[in-house]
């Protein structure tokens, strides 16, 4: 990990970048805060050509995005197109379409499916796919739980991982031991904390819960990660703040 390679998820910052305008500021905020790279995620309906030049313009790299399910399967031409302009490679998936989540067959399908998109991202576009779990892929179905199904079953020349460590906590798992089963398979991961509050689980900025940092950051070294994303769902701050809280922190495991 290098400062360079810490992104903050544009999703964490939503209520501010439904408009070009709003966008423009939020990279300019965020660039002033230290951050190098972005994931596009839960922005508004703004022009791909404005996104570049606002990222260019604030010296941001796009490292990743999230895009729906629904333009992965009829909208896959222009989708990469958008990819290739920003210069970025991964494209993920932030979670699985309901359809395919109640039963080992449902994910299944779901692997072959996004499998054959992957292979045309990849084998056509240069671009890689990468899948963004939560907690309920760990709900066991029958003898495997979901992610265990995705895991062994999406192809693995094409089907990358981008963990969100979070929701591995979240779901039971370990995830330090998560992040070495996908080693070779994910080079983007998504960085939060967990604390307790008022005796639940809440998200919070990195170095301020309780999960073990040090050790997943190193997992992470070990296992060939790429790109550090940092993401809160929920801030119980400006999350602005929350992400400079989660830089500074990270900054200090370099």
């Amino acid at each position: 990990m290098k400062a360079s390679t810490i992104a903050a998820q544009m999703y964490t910052l939503r209520e501010f970048t439904q408009t070009a305008e709003g966008l423009r500021e939020s990279f300019r905020r965020l660039k002033d805060i230290g951050y190098q790279a972005v994931q596009i995620s839960g922005i508004g309906p703004i022009d791909p050509e404005l996104v570049k030049q606002y990222a260019d313009e604030a010296g941001l790299t796009v490292c990743a995005t999230h895009v729906s399910w629904d333009r992965l399967v009829n909208d896959l031409d222009a989708l990469a197109a958008e990819h290739k302009l920003w210069n970025c490679k991964y494209i993920g998936l932030g979670s699985l379409p309901g359809e395919y989540q109640t039963s080992q067959e449902g994910y299944r399908a779901f692997a072959k499916k996004i499998s054959e998109i992957a292979l045309v991202l990849k084998q056509q576009h240069g671009l890689q796919f990468v899948y963004h779990n939560h907690d309920f892929e760990f709900e066991r179905l029958g003898d495997r739980t979901g992610l265990e199904v995705l895991l062994q079953e999406a192809d693995p020349e094409v089907f990358g991982f981008e963990l969100d460590l979070y929701w591995v906590q979240a779901g039971g798992g370990s995830p330090v031991d998560w992040v070495h089963k996908v080693k070779d398979r994910m080079r983007v991961v998504h960085l939060k904390d967990m604390a307790v509050v008022a005796r639940k689980a809440e998200f919070a900025e990195i170095g301020q819960g309780n999960m073990n940092y040090e050790a997943i950051i190193r997992a992470c070294r070990e296992t060939g990660v790429e790109w550090f994303v940092v993401e809160q769902d929920v801030c119980r701050r400006d999350p602005f703040e929350s992400l400079e809280i989660s830089l500074k922190y990270l900054l200090t495991l370099l």
